[in-house]
């Protein structure tokens, strides 16, 4: 929660999630580029004011909408062997290439992703990294990751999970849906194999 003062000078308390969920639904609804702040104050039930304290415009909304998002599909054990990092990984790409708002946004917003695809990281893209380096790092560690900077390591792990969650259905048109998270896995494994 952060706090905002009302008309009256009042100290109020925005609630991050309320308004993260009403901006879901509003995203859900009519795509990104036609969610306004207004729609998601009206829906969160606080006034357009209160949200521009917080959040700059709605792309600065979506973007903690889907940190808050991709990072709670991700969370969970990563484990420090292999195949647990393996196994967890594919997971996380199979609900992320399913998740609704993700879905959303690549079929009717696909250009507001082409600055994380093309030129810089984003926050969620940061914080996985993080966790897949440490997580690459112990298992390393433990002799079931093969040998080599473990940033450098995660960093591909990333890139290849962002093509698979974005460009699956583009590329693997064709190839029965049950198979593709095998063949993920089989890349994955073949690619961090000692």
């Amino acid at each position: 929660m952060t706090s905002s003062r009302n008309k009256s000078g009042v100290v109020t308390r925005l609630d991050d999630a309320a308004v993260l969920d009403a901006a879901r639904a509003c995203v859900l609804d009519v795509g990104v580029r036609r969610t306004t702040l207004s729609d998601v104050a009206r829906r969160a039930g606080v006034s357009r004011m209160s949200l521009y304290r917080r959040w700059d415009g709605v792309d600065a909304l979506v973007g903690d909408l889907l940190t808050r998002d991709l990072l709670a599909a991700a969370t969970g054990p990563l484990g420090t062997d292999r195949a647990t990092i393996v196994t967890h990984a594919v997971e996380v790409c199979e609900t992320l290439r399913r998740h609704r708002l993700v879905r959303k946004i690549v079929d009717v917003d696909p250009e507001l992703l082409l600055p994380y695809l093309l030129r810089r990281r984003g926050r969620s893209s940061d914080a996985l990294l993080a966790l897949l380096t440490d997580a690459l790092t112990a298992a390393q560690d433990g002799g079931t990751v093969r040998d080599g900077d473990t940033a450098v390591l995660a960093r591909f792990v990333l890139l290849t999970a962002q093509s698979y969650v974005l460009s699956a259905g583009a590329v693997t048109a064709g190839t029965p849906a049950a198979q593709l998270p095998t063949e993920l896995h089989a890349l994955l494994d073949g690619y961090l194999r000692p």
